[in-house]
């Protein structure tokens, strides 16, 4: 029987896939740009709960300027081991600064290093252009604490529509999808 709540629905996944030795943060991202024109790529979930499902990214990414043009996005995690998908929907803001700071200053020095080096999804010149300009980051921060960038941070999307996908024998799959109202979530059993 699914859980009343579909974030707890989808902690337990993430808690039983992991006991498989699932690696549960990848998750395709699909988002559209101010003239509809869809895009999809992995991103790492970075967090979850009550509030959403977070991320992480350069602001100025496509990914990042089509969330700003376009705040509604979906993610689609799918966990082959086990024959399960969580597709979810919803509106995209951007974290608070402390919650991307925190994030950020957990993160690897070189990873660190690397958001200041990177104008991602800008035209790169040659990948000796992408070294020296990390090499130049490395000296500027010899010693120092490596502070986010203002151009980079996280991303909540808060959903509207979670659906958990379970595979069945003879393509009789198990849909159950929650749909957000004023009074809390409608859960409804979709045909496979």
């Amino acid at each position: 029987m699914a859980s009343a709540d579909p974030i707890t629905e989808f902690l337990n996944a993430v808690e039983r896939a992991q006991a498989h030795q699932v690696d549960t943060t990848p998750v395709v991202l699909a988002t559209a740009d101010s003239s509809g024109r869809p895009s999809a790529r992995l991103v790492l979930l970075r967090g979850a709960d009550a509030r959403g499902f977070v991320f992480f990214t350069n602001y100025d990414s496509r990914k990042g300027r089509e969330l700003t043009e376009n705040p509604h996005a979906a993610l689609c995690f799918y966990w082959a081991s086990l024959d399960e998908q969580i597709r979810i929907e919803g509106q995209v803001s951007r974290v608070s600064a402390d919650e991307s700071d925190a994030y950020f200053a957990a993160r690897p020095r070189g990873s660190q290093l690397g958001a200041w080096a990177s104008d991602q999804s800008q035209v790169l010149a040659s990948r000796e252009t992408l070294e020296e300009k990390y090499r130049e980051v490395e000296r500027r921060f010899d010693a120092q604490v490596v502070q986010r960038p203002p151009f980079w941070g996280g991303f909540r999307l808060a959903p509207s529509r979670i659906e958990f996908w379970y595979g069945r024998p003879d393509r009789l799959h198990d849909r159950v999808l929650y749909i957000r109202e004023s009074s809390g979530w409608r859960i409804e059993r979709l045909y496979p």
